[in-house]
């Protein structure tokens, strides 16, 4: 199988560093992406800011492919868009990767030639096959020697609902959003204006949302927003503060908690959404399981995380955590109940193999329903692979990736009882000197 090529599922920013680290090897790679152009994910946020610097943005083996061309490296301490990063980075790698990158092409299914996932006989001599659906409709099949599957989570925004099902009423109303709106745009904007607006979700994306709807309730006279969480208190949401070190991260987690201490948002804790009703007029009321109540809602923003979609790859053995839906020796060291980002043990092919031979899940996909991925750790991800794709297993077991500690102690996991969740920094109290960085977060990066 040695002549066929590797497959990579998805042009984003993991997908594009593993096509530069196999043609770093001179191995033959073909990525497949579904979007138009590379970062076709990216694009739907392109708005956000991120909260990692360019210098964490670049992968290694795509800043070399790059450097030999008129490329220009963007400054290694600016925080870019999603925009930027797509348009400075991201295409551009795709245009040196060439006709290695097929756009216009989703992968529908993956298994091993000839064979469904009950028969062994040959799964270790057959290549794998990969069915692919071409933007015309029309269907192929292409053999390969492994496949990378770099497809992301973003397609798959968990629901607001409390058990991870949709709460009833949620799918038949076309008031709940589950993207960090653009308020940048007059039709956006205006969606928000002296409306009540209620904002679901711990992470780095409803900060975001938060610190930018803030600033317009500050700007538009009654304009009125509620942070719903599940767990029991905000404290432990904000991160580390200035012990942070990825600096924007920590202003991040400041800017909104000075929007809450301001008075600019209703925090309401410990509701789970069973239910969303609406009236004749179209505006919402939240229905907890508790019975509590939140009323007379025009629009929802659900960013409550993501999870990966594997209907797909139902025909290759994989062997998945049951919590978290990420490879099982890669799901402890990740666990959001237990890490944050910079307490993950470095990891590469060895917590990354599957009972199949060959296929690989990467990058935000590999977190499964964990939150804390960072685009360094995907990077490192494919360079490991890559060089356990070619032989070379001392370079592909030697993985060296020192990811910036949040400042956090523990994890960043759900708490019922605000006492299980500690002070929520391990480093000190939060400083009140803010990074000038505007909506500095981007999913998981």
């Amino acid at each position: 199988m040695s002549d066929l090529p590797v497959v990579v599922v998805g042009a984003g920013p993991v997908g594009l560093a593993a096509a530069a680290e196999l043609r770093e090897r001179d191995v033959d790679v073909v990525v497949f992406e579904r979007g138009a152009h590379a970062g076709a994910a990216v694009a739907e946020w392109n708005h956000v800011r991120l909260f990692s610097r360019w210098a964490e943005l670049i992968a290694p083996a795509a800043r070399r492919l790059l450097a030999g061309t008129e490329w220009t490296a963007p400054a290694a301490e600016d925080y870019p868009t999603g925009r930027e990063w797509a348009r400075d980075y991201l295409v551009p790698l795709a245009a040196v990767l060439g006709d290695s990158v097929r756009f216009g092409t989703e992968v529908v299914g993956v298994a091993r030639r000839g064979r469904d996932r009950v028969v062994d006989a040959g799964r270790d001599s057959e290549p794998l096959s990969v069915h692919l659906r071409r933007a015309d409709g029309s269907e192929d099949r292409v053999l390969a020697r492994a496949v990378i599957d770099a497809s992301g989570t973003w397609g798959s925004p968990n629901p607001l609902g409390g058990e991870g099902l949709p709460a009833l009423g949620e799918r038949g109303t076309g008031a709940v959003t589950y993207r960090v709106p653009d308020l940048d745009s007059a039709d956006e904007s205006a969606r928000y204006r002296g409306r009540h607006t209620v904002i679901a979700g711990s992470g780095h994306s409803a900060l975001t949302a938060i610190v930018a709807l803030a600033q317009l309730a500050q700007r538009e006279p009654g304009t009125r927003l509620t942070w719903v969480l599940r767990r029991g208190s905000a404290d432990a949401t904000f991160g580390g503060g200035a012990a942070d070190e990825l600096p924007a991260r920590g202003a991040l987690g400041i800017r909104a908690k000075q929007a809450v201490e301001a008075g600019l948002l209703e925090v309401v804790t410990g509701f789970r959404t069973a239910a969303v009703e609406s009236d004749s007029a179209g505006r919402l009321a939240l229905v907890a399981d508790d019975g509590r109540r939140i009323d007379d809602v025009d629009t929802v923003v659900a960013l409550t995380g993501f999870r990966p979609e594997s209907a797909w790859l139902s025909e290759v053995r994989l062997e998945l955590d049951p919590v978290l839906q990420a490879p099982v020796r890669l799901a402890p060291l990740i666990d959001p109940n237990v890490h944050s980002c910079g307490t993950v043990y470095p990891h590469g092919v060895a917590e990354l193999t599957h009972p199949e031979p060959g296929v690989y899940l990467v990058g935000m996909k590999s977190y499964g329903r964990a939150p804390t991925f960072l685009a360094m750790t995907g990077y490192e991800q494919v360079r490991s692979i890559a060089a356990a794709l070619v032989g070379d297993h001392e370079s592909a077991a030697r993985v060296e990736l020192s990811l910036p500690e949040t400042g956090v102690c523990g994890g960043a996991g759900l708490f019922d009882d605000p006492a299980e969740a500690g002070a929520g920094g391990c480093c000190g109290p939060a400083s009140e000197v803010l990074t000038p960085i505007s909506s500095a977060s981007g999913p998981r990066h």
